[in-house]
């Protein structure tokens, strides 16, 4: 979606080819551009793993940090488009991020050195064994889903 000459790029990274990132790409598009304005820090969970055998299930937008922050800004004739990562995420890390702040997640992630483009990485976060997210969707006392949708 362009507004005086600067558009905005989403970019994800994936080790294979599936038909499932071009639809989630698409979502994506449609998302913003049907007045939802994503942007950084910006997460979704997005309804299943990013690939079979994944914990990921949430997708966050974040900068295409693993470039240098050259990439963010990228020149048009008339403009610039800012280029923001899609990036696979878990709900663990979600959730962190809801309770501490992005920085916080972030901080996490370079602690443990992850590659962040990786969907079969671990989760940064761990869960202490009484945590409502390690009980069954039918446990009693499980916390209600927050249910599909954009979180800043």
């Amino acid at each position: 979606m362009e507004k005086h000459g600067h558009g905005l790029e989403f970019v994800m990274t994936a080790h294979v080819r599936d038909q499932r990132f071009i639809d989630l790409m698409a979502m994506i598009a449609y998302y913003h551009c049907g007045g939802h304005r994503l942007d950084l820090e910006h997460s979704m969970p997005i309804g299943e793993p990013w690939v079979p055998g994944s914990t990921c299930d949430h997708l966050l937008i974040s900068l295409p940090y693993l470039h240098g922050p050259d990439l963010e800004h990228c020149p048009l004739p008339g403009g610039h488009a800012r280029i923001l990562w899609t990036l696979p995420v878990t709900t663990a890390e979600i959730e962190f991020r809801r309770r501490h702040g992005h920085e916080a997640l972030e901080q996490l992630f370079d602690e443990a050195e992850i590659i962040p483009t990786d969907p079969f990485r671990s989760s940064v976060c761990r869960r202490s064994r009484n945590s409502p997210l390690l009980r069954s969707r039918n446990s009693p006392g499980r916390r209600p889903s927050a249910g599909l949708g954009w979180r800043a």
